[in-house]
């Protein structure tokens, strides 16, 4: 009688997680109905189709977690580029935050969680700065306060852990693939926005899309800057036709000139070159150079000409006083700030600091920013001393984000969800080639590194022997 209930026990233990699953999927399935007839019914078909939609491609993957468990992040991917609002209430949600949280619960409940020591690596990071912030949720509670702890943890290290599933399962192709979509949707659409504009007269105007959704000029052009630096890399393990990759790098390219987004052009040019230095590959500086040159002038024209326009409406002088008004508020709770958020609560402050510390700096105070700090300089470096066959795009992702956030808003939803959604699909594929071929180390090879060092050494010896010969002959 023992072995019997013995074998019922056992067999009732294999049956749990396929239940599980099975009324996980059903009551997802009900809420995507209630969420999807709540838009069309309340907000409108105008303003809820978008959102709908989206929501409706997460319960068709839900329907197929049974034969593929990744199936509703795979399905969430390319709502992570939408930023209509889904009217929820609570925190004034956007489609992308919703379809990050089913992929991280995907990837969370039907995922493998071995995490490799880089991805462990990018959440204690991570974990590092979240304590630093919790200091202003006590401080100053409000309801915003609240919700935005939880979001930003969401951006990034829910993107890192909805991105790992991903990769882990070894379905980084499918992933990138519907990535490259999403970004030539957004190129299409900037395009035909900047044909109407032109047949307006309006040749020289920044392009804000208006298809498929209302967008802002610096949000296309973020989106249009990852998908072009995608395109760039494309890794040999992403097995991506590198014929199309080089059309879509190029047509990327295009699509973000017109948007004038100086801040996503600067962004790309940064990580192109630092990808291009970390590689070592000759062949493509000349290329890089192309670019960038005349990037830069662009822009430095373009900032000369505004400056000395003196139109104190422009975006140079409007993100002056808004630096000015922000230290003004930061002085009244230097140490733990307004808190996160303060803008919806604060009378007079009616907008986010158009810089990343800043804003990190008047919503947490100098403990929120000295975690931020840690955090950001701690991103590089793990993922600058990762195996360079996967940490390169993940760097090259993550260092464009905040070279971004220098000069624009930083906690915006798909701006630090997408790259952080990439560097953890890498992280993932990172972990698999390694289980699949143990000699494929996590971390940048160790005659790598002695390499550079020799030639660093060489280098400084070959910069000393003209003055030692030229002091042998005195």
């Amino acid at each position: 009688m023992t072995g019997g209930f013995g074998g019922v026990g056992a067999r009732l233990r294999a049956r749990v997680p396929e239940w599980w699953a099975g009324a996980w999927r059903w009551a997802l399935f009900a809420v995507g109905l209630v969420i999807a007839v709540y838009l069309f019914l309340d907000r409108g078909i105008s303003g809820g189709v978008i959102a709908a939609a989206a929501i409706a491609c997460l319960v068709i993957g839900a329907a197929l977690t049974r034969a593929e468990p990744m199936a509703i992040a795979l399905m969430a991917t390319p709502a992570l580029f939408i930023v209509e609002r889904v009217g929820l209430g609570v925190g004034d949600l956007t489609v992308s935050d919703v379809a990050l949280a089913a992929a991280f619960g995907t990837a969370i409940l039907l995922g493998r969680n071995d995490f490799s020591p880089p991805m462990r690596a990018m959440l204690w990071l991570n974990l590092i700065y979240q304590f630093a912030s919790l200091m202003t949720v006590i401080v100053n509670p409000f309801t915003q306060n609240t919700v935005e702890w939880v979001h930003a943890w969401l951006l990034v290290s829910g993107a890192l852990i909805a991105g790992w599933g991903i990769g882990r399962a070894g379905k980084a192709r499918v992933a990138f693939i519907l990535i490259h979509a999403m970004v030539v949707v957004i190129a299409i659409g900037t395009i035909f926005t900047a044909i109407g504009y032109w047949q307006q007269g309006d040749l020289l105007k920044a392009v804000y899309p208006e298809w498929p959704w209302m967008m802002h000029k610096n949000f296309a052009g973020g989106m249009l800057a990852f998908g072009a630096f995608l395109a760039y890399v494309n890794p040999d393990w992403a097995r991506l036709d590198r014929r199309w990759t080089r059309f879509a790098f190029w047509f990327f390219l295009v699509a973000l000139g017109l948007t004038q987004s100086r801040q996503a052009a600067i962004g790309l040019v940064v990580a192109l070159l630092i990808f291009t230095l970390r590689q070592g590959a000759a062949k493509h500086v000349l290329m890089v150079i192309v670019l960038v040159v005349p990037g830069i002038i662009l822009i430095i024209l373009s900032v000369r000409d505004q400056i000395e326009s003196q139109n104190r409406f422009n975006s140079v002088y409007q993100r002056l006083d808004w630096i000015r008004e922000v230290y003004a508020l930061w002085k009244h709770s230097p140490i733990f700030g307004h808190g996160l958020r303060y803008w919806y609560v604060t009378p007079g402050t009616n907008f986010q600091p158009p810089q990343a510390e800043l804003e990190v700096l008047a919503s947490t105070g100098i403990v929120g920013l000295l975690g931020f700090i840690i955090m950001w300089v701690g991103f590089l470096v793990v993922l600058w001393r990762m195996h360079p066959q996967f940490g390169l795009l993940a760097l090259g992702m993550v260092l464009s984000r905040i070279v971004q956030a220098q000069f624009d808003l930083f906690w915006v939803a798909s701006q630090v969800s997408v790259p952080f959604f990439i560097a953890g699909i890498c992280l993932g594929a990172q972990a698999l080639a390694h289980e699949r071929d143990p000699d494929t180390g996590f971390w940048a090879p160790e005659k790598v590194r002695v390499r550079r060092a020799e030639g660093r050494i060489e280098q400084r010896r070959r910069a000393r022997l003209p003055g030692q010969r030229e002091g042998a002959h005195v």
